[in-house]
């Protein structure tokens, strides 16, 4: 008998976290992520080491992942995501998370949860708008710091490391066993229409206004925002410029005319003499 209410309570619990989430609009739940994003970024010696955020092929954020239950748990969480593409970030795409945890738990506690995801195949999990992790991309605890050079496993073995911070403290956690899909209502709240999952994180369409506090987020987290901010406009110098007109030479002043030297006379010519001839 123990085990149907256990079942019913989680189902029931589940629903209640699910109700509760849903009180945020998408643009709203853009605007906490990015809050979320910067705050955990803004700590001093915390957050996430500059060398994830910079490898990261994907980067999402839920914000207050609701987890509760009395000894069967649960927990149910609306984020946006955006990936790395050749022209920048992608539009966000707005997800839900959802999974279950077995233990010894009491109470609801909301958590701000941000996951990376750090190759290929842990992307194209992401891409298929549904999957599970732990099952379809291995996630792991992240390490926690601005820098990660003393820890290396996170380049060979997780396609998906998380972070979550509760109460001030953030620190690597494992969600596995967490369902990821696209929340389809809350893109056509965002878009105006239905949208599917890859063709937002590959850059087919454009950020909707309503997303754009959060991309602006991960732009700032990952360095991007400064080195564009940075970048002087080019003028509209032409490439092979017409010649200049070579200026006129100006012509010095004629010297004065100088007077013509006096040839001396002939030879044959006697000079006349100074004294007259005697009679």
């Amino acid at each position: 008998m123990k085990t149907p209410l256990l079942i019913t309570f989680f189902v029931c619990l589940l629903l209640c976290l699910s109700v509760m989430s849903f009180a945020e609009t998408a643009a709203e739940r853009a605007e906490s992520a990015a809050t979320v994003l910067n705050e955990i970024m803004s700590a001093p010696d915390k957050g996430i080491p500059e060398e994830i955020l910079g490898s990261a092929k994907c980067i999402a954020v839920v914000p207050s992942l609701l987890k509760g239950g009395f000894i069967l748990g649960g927990a149910h969480g609306r984020g946006m995501v955006t990936c790395h593409t050749d022209n920048g970030w992608s539009a966000p795409a707005p997800f839900t998370l959802t999974g279950g945890s077995f233990g010894f738990q009491i109470g609801l506690q909301g958590v701000d949860l941000v996951m990376t995801v750090m190759n290929d195949r842990g992307m194209q999990a992401l891409l298929s708008a549904t999957f599970k992790l732990g099952v379809d991309a291995s996630a792991a605890a992240g390490p926690v710091g601005r820098h990660a050079e003393g820890s290396t496993d996170w380049k060979f073995r997780a396609e998906v490391l998380t972070y979550s911070r509760a109460r001030g403290l953030f620190a690597g956690v494992t969600v596995n066993g967490s369902s990821i899909r696209q929340d389809e209502s809350a893109t056509r709240e965002l878009y105006g229409r239905m949208v599917p999952f890859k063709s937002i994180l590959t850059g087919a369409v454009p950020s909707p206004h309503g997303g754009e506090p959060f991309i602006g987020a991960v732009r700032k987290a990952v360095g991007n925002e400064s080195k564009a901010s940075s970048t002087p406009p080019r003028t509209n110098v032409p490439v092979n410029p017409p010649p200049r007109t070579p200026a006129p030479v100006a012509v010095p002043a004629s010297a004065p005319a100088q007077p013509a030297p006096i040839e001396p006379a002939p030879a044959s010519q006697a000079a006349p003499s100074a004294t007259p001839p005697p009679m």
